[in-house]
């Protein structure tokens, strides 16, 4: 999520200069609901998502009628980011498992992708995708750390496999060998801004320009062009999320 509104010309006018020509702005709760959705209307080149992260804490459980009501505009085209992290929760998290079925449920509803969150819960995120037919919407399994099984699992229900700047950290050996062998049409590069900058700018703020540099790990670690990566992600953002028409 871009989280300087006072820089964002400045924020977007990199990305260009870097080859990034349309950006996602990910929700991760109510509150980002009506900036998004204005950042979106100002540039062409963004677009956003609905839905409540599942270490933000709620008073009230999450509805799948307020959830469609906040999505049904051409500027959404997504639901998320939502799933599991049993890292920084703990204890009964029932809750957030029906946090995450609700998720699912209003995007098939309303006919959108989902992002999903993973976190040490790889095999709960599966079965309750599967349990709840997610694979008729598909979507993302958003800023991918796990092993190559959970990968494919993930594709055979219709997700695609995104790689944040971990990819391109030193102590990354697995993830880099998901990405050497997943399919191209399986894969998408992300930022998770302001977090998770790549190398050479781990550690400092990230910002969208900076996904160029995933790229080029992933296609050095393809040995094949940075052209053939970023053409094959830019398509399979397009496939799945419609950009140029969220409601079909």
């Amino acid at each position: 999520m871009i989280e300087d509104p006072e820089g964002i010309d400045a924020i977007l006018a990199n990305a260009r200069e870097h080859g990034v020509g349309h950006m996602l702005c990910v929700s991760v709760e109510e509150g980002d609901y009506p900036v998004l959705k204005q950042l979106a209307a100002d540039h062409d080149c963004l677009s956003a998502s609905i839905g409540i992260h599942p270490n933000t804490e709620m008073a009230a459980p999450v509805r799948v009628q307020d959830l469609v009501r906040e999505a049904d505009d051409p500027r959404v085209l997504a639901i998320g980011e939502s799933g599991l992290d049993y890292f920084r929760s703990q204890g009964d998290l029932e809750w957030q498992r029906a946090r995450f079925r609700t998720h699912i449920r209003a995007a098939r509803e309303i006919g959108k992708p989902v992002i999903i969150h993973c976190r040490e819960a790889k095999d709960d995120v599966l079965r309750i995708l599967e349990e709840e037919n997610a694979a008729e919407v598909g979507g993302v399994m958003h800023c991918f750390v796990e092993d190559l099984d959970t990968a494919r699992r993930a594709m055979d229900l219709n997700f695609l496999i995104s790689f944040s700047g971990i990819v391109t950290f030193k102590n990354a050996g697995d993830l880099k060998e998901v990405a050497r062998v997943l399919p191209l049409d399986a894969m998408l590069v992300e930022t998770d801004s302001p977090y998770l900058a790549p190398m050479p700018y781990r550690g400092k703020p990230n910002q969208p320009a900076w996904v160029r540099f995933v790229a080029e790990h992933i296609a050095e670690l393809r040995g094949i062009p940075l052209e053939e990566v970023a053409a094959a992600t830019t398509a399979n953002f397009n496939r799945v999320f419609r950009p140029d028409n969220p409601a079909s």
